[in-house]
């Protein structure tokens, strides 16, 4: 902690115990001009006379807020399934105060500067919590990487298989060693959707093929696979390279063998694979797709245990969602249905619902869901509460328990495969650089001030 005398004026204080860096303390924040300026021993508020104070309730805790760096806005060009407004919104209601939007779904996608321009554009003025962007690297847009790069995206994204919409089509595997080489020419970092699309099979079967069908269609061998291929252009390239959404345990191994041999591979994996089961998927229930697919109990358990053990970096929501009618609702159609799961708003209490029971603590989430994410994404002021800080901070009650009703969400459209689940642990305000963007006060929530980063 920081002395009990101040080094420049506070603007509001927040008092109660602090997930800080070192650890679940009684503390005293204090924020100046939006930063954090001094972390204190809570006995030091009578030094500070005359300053806005906030104690938190007795069965809160404070912590950063979060840093989810899988999100699909989708704006421009697919508003009408998420857009700024509500993603941000929806974020702040979650504790999530810095989002990282991914290149796709938009129209056009974020494969060159000026599409850049034109997200950045379409989010401006919109948004309620902090907005950085991946760029994308697709067939054809190597000469525009670079300007990507310089332009601020924070890294690139690339699918090997089919990314479900034909505007950003997949690499082979010519192409990800050539993009790998490339962005570590850069300094970039290359995510990477992993699927081999020759271990992807045909959903089989009449209309209204079952979870079983889809599931099958999908193995965990696809995800090892195409795994093996980022690593060996990484070792090739020496390209710093994250696996997202890892749903299959079976590439813990593979994760871990990279990161021994010295190789700059980083991973995340996503609510729905710890907190949902395969066999629990309900008939018809096509909200439960996402790709790669929500796999069965015991390997939810053993990816638990990779990320306990640290093999995997981050929990981030890959919030990816559609219209009602393209989820093809209550057809049970899996191979039809489009692919992806709206969650940003309750990452963070089914991560904690989940994860407490297996012993995962406080730090732990703020750990994958806040300092990981935000070192990912090279957010050097985000994702801790520390003095020279964005003072980005959430009042969490973890004990406090909730069921999930769709018409509480944010997102602009309400279908989930957490409707009607309890879940534990309640975010009660939201702080961005020190000013409320979830909560009580609504005189404090009448423009949005998120910044583009």
């Amino acid at each position: 902690m920081t002395s009990a005398a101040p080094a420049r004026p506070a603007d509001l204080l927040l008092a109660g115990p602090a997930l800080t860096p070192d650890g679940l303390v009684p503390a005293l924040i204090a924020v100046t001009d939006g930063t954090i300026s001094g972390v204190y021993d809570a006995a030091d508020v009578t030094t500070f006379a005359g300053v806005s104070l906030h104690r938190l309730a007795a069965d809160e805790v404070l912590l950063p807020g979060l840093v989810d760096t899988h999100v699909h806005v989708n704006e421009p060009g697919r508003t009408h399934w998420e857009g700024f407004a509500t993603a941000t919104r929806a974020a702040a209601a979650g504790g999530v105060t810095t989002i990282v939007d991914m290149p796709l779904n938009s129209v056009p996608p974020t494969i060159d500067a000026a599409s850049l321009a034109l997200k950045r554009a379409a989010a401006d003025g919109q948004c309620w919590v902090d907005v950085a962007f991946w760029g994308g690297v697709v067939p054809g847009n190597d000469r525009h990487r670079a300007d990507l790069h310089e332009a601020g995206v924070r890294g690139f994204k690339c699918f090997l298989a089919d990314s479900g919409v034909p505007e950003f089509p997949p690499l082979d595997e010519v192409g990800l060693r050539r993009a790998a080489a490339q962005l570590a020419e850069l300094g970039g970092l290359l995510l990477v959707h992993a699927e081999d699309p020759a271990c992807l099979g045909a959903v089989c079967g009449p209309a209204g093929v079952g979870y079983a069908a889809f599931l099958r269609s999908r193995p965990p061998e696809a995800e090892t696979t195409a795994i093996r291929a980022v690593i060996e252009a990484a070792r090739y390239t020496g390209v710093r390279a994250h696996i997202l959404h890892v749903s299959s345990a079976d590439a813990i191994e593979l994760l871990a063998a990279a990161r021994a041999d010295g190789l700059a591979l980083s991973s995340e994996t996503c609510p729905h694979y710890l907190a949902l089961a395969a066999e629990e998927v309900p008939a018809g229930a096509t909200e439960f797709k996402c790709c790669p697919p929500i796999r069965e109990r015991a390997n939810a358990d053993r990816l638990w245990a990779g990320l306990l053990a640290g093999a995997v970096d981050c929990v981030v929501s890959d919030h990816s969602p559609c219209p009602p009618e393209l989820k093809l609702a209550g057809t049970g159609d899996f191979a039809r249905a489009w692919g992806g799961i709206a969650s940003l708003q309750l990452s963070l209490p089914v991560v904690w619902t989940s994860g407490r029971e297996r012993g995962c603590q406080l730090a732990d989430l703020v750990r994958w869901m806040a300092a990981g994410p935000a070192e990912l994404a090279g957010l050097a002021t985000k994702g801790r509460i520390a003095v020279g800080y964005d003072a980005d901070l959430v009042a969490f009650a973890p004990d406090a328990g909730f069921v999930v009703e769709p018409g509480m969400l944010e997102h602009r459209h309400k279908l989930t495969p957490y409707a009607g689940r309890r879940l534990t642990g309640v975010v009660r305000r939201t702080w961005l650089r020190g000013r409320e963007v979830f909560g009580t006060d609504q005189a404090a929530r009448a423009k949005p001030t998120g910044r583009l980063l």
